[in-house]
């Protein structure tokens, strides 16, 4: 069942710095040729009501070893309080012909696995068919039928399908509609047969047509964006679709919820002011939980109700969010969009990649998800930039930024000792959506995970060494954070030389981090995802006296279409100053193999630069 899903806590790992560089990958075959889907048919009955009778044949040859473990237990998801889920055929067909039956006591049911994000509560089942005596070359044969009684749109039905990254022989997928329930399509990869007319209803089929399928590239957007599917809705438009939504998420405001949203704004003084404040209260105070329950899939919960129990999906925030601006005359809207690497949707209007909701505010142009914990309000996570979004007030759709402010001050010192080793200190300033993110990052962590992150760090880049970090303003929420590591670290220079001293100017997050990042792939054929955004760095090279500064690099400037980069060497006595300005400039949070191609001359340069060292030698 599709679910409007947010997971907050995920956002660090998403978005956490890349401390090594990733090799480059071969353009390879991206099919899976463990297994062969020899059939797979699928048919779905539809009632007037928007209720169905789905039915899937299925046939999988297993060719290797590895695909046992993953496909010999075939998972049936399915809701227990709307829908009925029948097995009526399961087997495993030996090479030599045998069938061995799945029994009874073969076929478990189980609660459906919880996030390991969020808490999360609902009332999906599992049935989990185990295919006994399987081995290289059998076929697993599995027939079954699930029954929704409860419409997630009543009186619509929309749908969409991708195909198994593996060999296929045969997917069809067949679609009974009443004949004045009209269905479209957005058909890429599947050929389309005539439809069928028996009996006031009318047959509809489409068939795979197996192609080449590309790896999928380090940082590319998702397989919807470029790859095969079918979409199929009665929706007549994205409109439709978005008015139904609305009609089934009413929002009231309560004398509770006013008496709140005054309070926490009487001293913002303007609306966009407000907003901010009343998202920011809905970040912080209510925790992400996500509760699915019959309709809650499409259904939020009472915004009193949310406010009550201070916990909630994303559908929920949205609700109680909507109806606190509304109480101080700010109008707003719930805005369906995808969390996560998608950027466009299907032509025709289905739920297809819209999993999560978070609110718009047309007056203020102004994207708000109360969801994303380590975001402060008036930015939005990179999953959620540059996104289409469904406006169910308006039944329009819209757009999330292409890009938010960024900006991130480094300052480093290192203090070089006679045996190579070096104190050190850095300073980073941290402005824009990151600000919040790192604050929370910070604040997120265990006292002795916190201790630990400087000698982390250092190790990422091959030192040997230890710190701690130094923070304050933990709790509060500013567009800007300041936070400090100092530490040492043994081996920082090889001592006695002729030596190269890398020209590190990057800790966590910095220059060298986003410049490797673009070239994670040697080709790009696939779309992929940048965040513009402006990094200056400094950094002091301090040697001990009897150490000779024999070389410096040469300086470097570039000023193109997407960069303005920058780097200088100056030597002060016996010190080194570095310092590097890295501005990534690009409307959009997607960049095209054109794009990659154009930045690549630039990006070789910068990498030449980030590479290059100071030579010097002892005595």
């Amino acid at each position: 069942m599709k679910q409007f899903v947010s997971s907050p806590a995920r956002w660090l790992a998403m978005l956490a710095c890349l401390f090594t560089v990733t090799l480059a990958q071969a353009q390879d075959d991206g099919t899976d040729h463990s297994v062969t889907i020899e059939k797979d048919i699928r048919h779905t009955v539809v009632a007037a009501d928007g209720t169905y009778t789905f039915t899937q044949d299925l046939v999988l040859r297993i060719n290797e070893d590895r695909a046992i473990k993953v496909r010999a237990q075939h998972p049936l998801p399915y809701n227990r309080t709307q829908e009925t889920l029948e097995v009526k055929e399961a087997y495993t067909l030996k090479a030599d012909g045998r069938k061995v039956a799945v029994s009874a006591e073969q076929i478990r049911e189980q609660q459906e696995p919880a996030s390991a994000q969020a808490p999360m509560f609902h009332d999906s089942l599992v049935k989990v068919v185990i295919f006994p005596d399987v081995a290289v070359g059998d076929r697993l044969v599995l027939s079954y039928k699930k029954q929704r009684t409860t419409a997630l749109f009543p009186g619509q039905f929309e749908d969409i399908n991708f195909p198994e990254l593996h060999p296929v022989d045969r997917f069809t997928l067949i679609y009974d509609l009443p004949a004045d329930l009209a269905l479209q399509a957005d058909a890429k990869g599947f050929k389309a047969s005539s439809p069928k007319a028996a009996a006031g209803r009318k047959v509809y089929q489409w068939d795979y047509q197996p192609s080449a399928q590309p790896r999928r590239e380090q940082g590319s957007i998702a397989y919807s964006d470029y790859g095969q599917y079918l979409a199929v809705s009665t929706f007549k438009d994205y409109a439709s679709f978005a008015r139904a939504y609305a009609q089934r998420a009413n929002v009231e405001v309560t004398p509770a919820i006013r008496e709140l949203a005054l309070s926490l704004t009487a001293k913002a003084d303007s609306p966009r002011a407000k907003a901010l404040v009343l998202g920011d209260w809905v970040r912080k105070n209510i925790r992400y939980v996500a509760v699915y329950i019959g309709s809650g899939s499409v259904v939020p919960h009472a915004a009193q109700t949310v406010l009550d129990n201070r916990y909630g999906d994303c559908k929920d925030h949205v609700a109680l969010l909507e109806a606190l601006l509304k109480a101080v005359d700010i109008d707003s809207t719930p805005a369906l969009v995808n969390l996560g690497s998608a950027h466009q949707l299907p032509k025709v209007p289905t739920l297809g990649v819209l999993n999560h909701a978070i609110n718009y505010i047309p007056r203020l142009d102004l994207y708000l998800d109360s969801t994303a914990e380590p975001i402060a309000a008036g930015f939005l996570p990179i999953t959620v930039l540059d996104k289409p979004t469904v406006l169910t007030a308006s039944a329009t759709l819209g757009r999330t930024p292409g890009m938010q402010p960024s900006k991130v001050e480094n300052l480093t010192t290192f203090r070089i000792d006679a045996k190579g080793g070096a104190s050190f200190e850095h300073d980073s300033n941290v402005e824009g959506w990151a600000a919040e993110f790192n604050r929370w990052g910070l604040r997120s962590m265990q006292p002795s995970d916190r201790d630990l992150l400087v000698q982390r760090i250092l190790s990422a880049y091959g030192q040997s060494g230890s710190g701690k970090v130094e923070v304050s303003g933990l709790d509060e929420v500013s567009p800007r954070f300041d936070m400090k590591f100092v530490g040492t670290t043994s081996n920082l220079v090889n001592f006695p030389g002729p030596i190269g001293v890398p020209t590190l100017t990057s800790f966590a997050g910095g220059i060298a981090q986003s410049v490797f990042g673009i070239v994670s792939e040697k080709e790009r054929r696939q779309p992929f995802t940048c965040i513009a955004g402006l990094t200056e760095e400094r950094a002091r090279f301090e040697f001990p006296a009897g150490v000779q500064i024999i070389a410096l690099p040469k300086p470097v400037a570039l000023n193109t279409a997407h960069f303005d980069y920058s780097a200088a060497y100056q030597q002060e006595g016996n010190a080194v100053v570095i310092t590097r300005r890295f501005d990534f400039r690009h409307p959009s949070a997607v960049c095209s193999p054109d794009d990659f191609k154009a930045m690549l001359p630039s990006v070789e340069t910068m990498i030449r630069d980030l590479n290059s060292q100071v030579i010097v030698q002892q005595g």
